[in-house]
């Protein structure tokens, strides 16, 4: 509405007599609002593009965070009664099948922790010292051997869950967080069982909530009876065929409900979505803006080549090559770009700032995205006014000194 307002109302002030007559003269500050609206355009464009980058680069940084675990053919499985109550049976058979490395069951799955309770007490902690929030989940055997999770120190779990009723293992993240040197044998409290659980194994931090955020501190207690069901397929097996099969001992042991299932990866993407869409929209947006700036640099290029037909004949004339040429029209544009690259830096700076301090773990945004996007920016002016430029600059200079 804006670029559109502009020139009807410019137009319509002429005095049609001096229109008629040709003594309408522009004055020296006639081009400034065209200018203003370059600036502003490419401004928005340049802003769009840096946003678009560093939207990417924050997705790809925390995409190549370590996870802690392996979610390559790992998959996972809600279970309800019929299958917690077949539980082992259903392991052994799935096993059997040949299709599948190692089962486990767990309270939460392998990308979420279901269950939050409180540590009361540990060795060392001060009157002072407020109680530790930490995640809880109940495995099975052969959890962590699952989801090649690895042991910093300790031990696992024994085959027997009743002998490790009142063992723990706890995660990197709870160690760092309670201050235990040596966690191995201590001994620790929670407020969902006043007795004390002995530690006996610490495992390696894993990414099971957000990915943008600190690894919570994180207990693990032994008891088979779960809500996920996870099992790794064996390494070439073909997807399709270990579905079909995997889904029928599934139906054996749970035929009132269709085989569903999950594939962790695919989970683990999911919580990127968000982060995913910003990119998405930032680079249609910044892609919209370069689109209309370039537009208008095209069509105020092949103004100004107009504008000046006589002035570039007589250089012409007097020796000037086309590359002279080519720079004389394009310098002005270079320079209202460099101008919108200064002002859209420090803007597109601020909010990306802002928008990045959401997330703990998060990339720095360094002077080269700035670099590379004003470099690009100015390309792309080249590209645009260039067929302006030099359609003026191979002109013949006969036709446009004889014009009048």
């Amino acid at each position: 509405m804006i670029a559109g307002s502009r020139p009807a109302f410019y137009l319509s002030s002429f005095n049609p007599v001096k229109v008629l007559k040709g003594s309408i003269q522009m004055g020296r500050w006639a081009s400034m609002p065209r200018k203003v609206l370059v600036v502003v355009q490419f401004t928005c464009s340049i802003a769009l593009i840096i946003s678009t980058v560093i939207v990417y680069q924050q997705i790809q940084y925390v995409k190549n965070r370590p996870t802690g675990y392996s979610a390559d053919r790992l998959m996972m499985t809600d279970m309800n009664n019929d299958l917690s109550q077949h539980y082992e049976t259903l392991k052994n058979d799935l096993l059997s099948l040949g299709l599948v490395e190692s089962v486990a069951s767990s309270t939460s799955p392998a990308t979420q922790v279901y269950s939050h309770f409180s540590l009361e007490k540990w060795p060392g902690k001060n009157a002072s010292d407020e109680n530790v929030n930490i995640g809880a989940i109940w495995v099975s055997d052969d959890y962590f051997k699952t989801l090649g999770m690895t042991f910093a120190e300790g031990r696992t779990f024994t085959g027997d869950w009743k002998s490790d009723s009142l063992n723990v293992i706890v995660n990197e993240a709870m160690v760092k967080r309670i201050g235990l040197k040596d966690p191995v044998n201590q001994l620790i409290t929670i407020n969902f069982n006043k007795n004390p659980v002995r530690i006996i194994g610490v495992v390696k931090d894993a990414l099971m909530d957000s990915p943008y955020s600190p690894v919570e501190p994180a207990v693990f207690g032994h008891n088979p009876f779960g809500f996920v069901v996870m099992y790794r397929l064996v390494k070439n097996a073909g997807t399709h065929t270990a579905i079909d099969k995997i889904g029928k001992v599934f139906g054996k042991y749970n035929p009132a409900y269709p085989y569903q299932y999950k594939f962790v990866n695919n989970e683990y993407e999911h919580k990127f979505n968000l982060e995913v869409l910003v990119g998405k929209l930032a680079g249609v947006f910044a892609g919209l803006a370069i689109f209309i700036s370039c537009l208008g640099l095209f069509g105020l290029a092949a103004y100004v080549a107009e504008q000046r037909t006589k002035e570039i004949g007589i250089r012409k004339v007097l020796g000037a090559s086309i590359a002279q040429v080519w720079l004389l029209l394009s310098r002005d544009f270079i320079v209202l770009v460099v101008i919108s690259c200064v002002v859209a830096s420090p803007v597109a700076f601020y909010y990306l700032h802002n928008w990045l301090q959401k997330y703990p773990y998060r990339v720095s945004i360094g002077v080269g995205v700035f670099i590379a996007s004003g470099i690009a920016a100015i390309l792309i002016t080249l590209i645009t006014i260039s067929f302006q430029a030099i359609k003026a600059a191979l002109a013949n200079p006969v036709h446009s000194l004889r014009s009048e």
